[in-house]
């Protein structure tokens, strides 16, 4: 009898109608929207119905160089689905809270928010970073001092 084969699916995060993808460049940079349809190997048509102010990303054609895949997809999402029908399907996955709850936009807001600092503000987080790094180091030499006294 011949071994049984396992076989698993790649890791890759593939181009496919329903997944969400962010921009990186242009008029539409750090918003979300969703594949529709693949147009070509370059192209896509995207979609990106939320309901945050100045997050919505109307129906265009987009390629694929300015776009970053995210781990999120909306699933059975039909090909060439109309507006309505891809703004209800956004809403049913949670598409936004997701994103939200991501450490990969995390990351990217906390980035965001030191890029905006001032430098009286960039003082502070020094000085504040200076104390947590004096009381740790305080700590550390109460235990190795009672550690050293109880030898």
């Amino acid at each position: 009898m011949a071994p049984e084969i396992e076989i698993h699916a790649s890791q890759w995060r593939l181009v496919e109608v329903g997944r969400v993808v962010l921009f990186t460049h242009g008029t539409y940079a750090d918003r979300l929207a969703t594949v529709i349809e693949i147009i070509d190997h370059k192209r896509v048509l995207v979609d990106g119905p939320s309901k945050k102010p100045n997050a919505s990303v109307p129906r265009h054609s987009a390629a694929l160089n300015n776009l970053i895949l995210t781990p999120i997809v909306i699933p059975k999402l039909p090909r060439a689905a109309g507006r309505s029908a891809v703004a209800k399907k956004w809403e049913e996955a949670e598409v936004e809270n997701k994103w939200d709850e991501s450490a990969w936009a995390k990351r990217r807001a906390q980035r965001e928010k030191r890029r905006d600092l001032s430098d009286f503000d960039r003082f502070k987080v020094l000085r504040l970073k200076k104390q947590a790094r004096f009381e740790v180091r305080k700590a550390h030499a109460k235990v190795r001092q009672s550690a050293k006294a109880s030898s």
